[in-house]
């Protein structure tokens, strides 16, 4: 045996003694209570986790059929417009969009000229 592995020898020898000597004076007796703490600790995750697990079970169970009666549930719940307000804020959109299609229409125009401009061209082409 090497210098090295005696002393190791000797350490570990020595920590077992302490060790013993600590169980025979009840000192370990915390380390006990917290290895207690910690099974129970790991027993109310996996508890929890074995819930979850259930609840996620049951969402899914009836899944269309549920999805369906909650759906027609909601709609019934919805204050649909008047056909004279659908008409209405329909017409607001149409106009909007011509009027934004004809702001579109002149930037293009414009900006088109102005490169006709700058490659030597007339300002129509």
């Amino acid at each position: 045996m090497s210098k090295k592995q005696k002393k190791l020898d000797a350490k570990l020898d020595e920590k077992e003694s302490l060790k013993q000597d600590a169980i025979s004076e009840g000192v370990v007796t915390s380390d006990v209570k917290n290895v207690k703490k910690e099974n129970q600790a790991k027993q109310d995750k996996k508890a929890k986790d074995d819930k979850k697990k259930d609840k996620k079970k049951k969402e899914k169970k009836g899944g269309l059929v549920k999805k369906t009666k909650e759906t027609m549930s909601e709609l019934k719940k919805v204050t649909w417009p008047t056909f004279g307000e659908v008409v209405k804020k329909t017409s607001i959109v149409v106009a909007f969009v011509l009027i934004f299609g004809v702001f579109l229409f002149a930037v293009n125009w414009l900006l088109g000229g102005l490169v006709n401009l700058l490659m030597g061209n007339s300002f129509f082409g």
